[in-house]
């Protein structure tokens, strides 16, 4: 049986982490099988969003399969100036948007998955943690870079350093996530907002995604240049025009990504 499920459904991917009885964690096939849905939806241009989940109602992911881990078959100096040893979770760049719909326990390298996402919802019983700490480790695929930038250096140390696990309640109130749904709407709600917004401009989206990356890692002065030059770069494309005119012709727009 596979390990990840796809469909699409309009101009919406969904893509399923599909290991139920191992708490959705992510094996060598299953992370292969994650970076082929991801590539696809990068480069089929009828996909303009894509929502993450998890299968079964306990766990989004409980991180990497330790129980299917082998030992490194080369040195660690061989692995990172050969091949390369970054994770496709840490080094995740798509430019479409990814919503994650977080149905369980987000632990680890799921919880890094996540973070890695563009959106984030959660089913009320949803629980987050990076526990790495605990067994002496560290999250390895973004967790200590990109939870300090979401939720504040304090808040992320306190997780981080602990390794303890918060609620759904408490991961809304830190920013971590954007709602909280029941759980029998979750994967619906995220869909939803998916397809509003796969409906507007493709590229205004993914400009927007782009900027929003890019500039944080800038300073203001320099991110706000680097927008109106995105800015200029759409003033002239067929859906900007066609979007004022749509506007003043009070109809839905079409789109088409030029």
């Amino acid at each position: 049986m596979a390990s990840v499920g796809f469909s699409v459904e309009g101009q919406v991917a969904t893509v399923t982490i599909d290991r139920p009885e191992a708490m959705n964690a992510i094996d060598a096939e299953t992370g292969e099988a994650l970076r082929d849905c991801l590539k696809r939806i990068e480069t089929e241009s009828a996909i303009r969003v894509a929502v993450l989940t998890g299968a079964g109602d306990k766990a989004f992911s409980a991180g990497a399969d330790l129980k299917k881990s082998p030992p490194p078959s080369e040195s660690y100096a061989a692995t990172a100036f050969g091949s390369g040893d970054e994770s496709f979770i840490a080094s995740l760049a798509i430019e479409k948007p990814i919503i994650c719909a977080i149905n369980g326990y987000a632990l680890g390298g799921g919880l890094e998955l996540a973070l890695a996402c563009d959106i984030r919802l959660a089913a009320e019983h949803a629980r987050f943690g990076l526990p790495e700490v605990k067994v002496g480790t560290i999250p390895g695929a973004g967790g200590t870079q990109r939870l300090p930038r979401m939720i504040g250096a304090s808040d992320a140390m306190l997780m981080l350093l602990t390794g303890d696990m918060i609620d759904a309640a408490e991961a809304l109130r830190l920013g971590l996530i954007s709602r909280v749904v029941p759980a029998a709407d979750l994967l619906g709600e995220a869909q939803r907002l998916a397809a509003r917004i796969a409906a507007n401009a493709p590229l205004s989206v993914r400009a927007i995604k782009r900027l929003v990356t890019s500039g944080r890692m800038l300073p203001l002065d320099e991110a706000i240049r680097l927008e109106r030059l995105v800015w200029g770069l759409l003033r002239d494309t067929e859906d900007r025009q066609e979007g004022r005119l749509a506007f003043r012709e009070k109809r839905a727009p079409n789109y088409v990504g030029r």
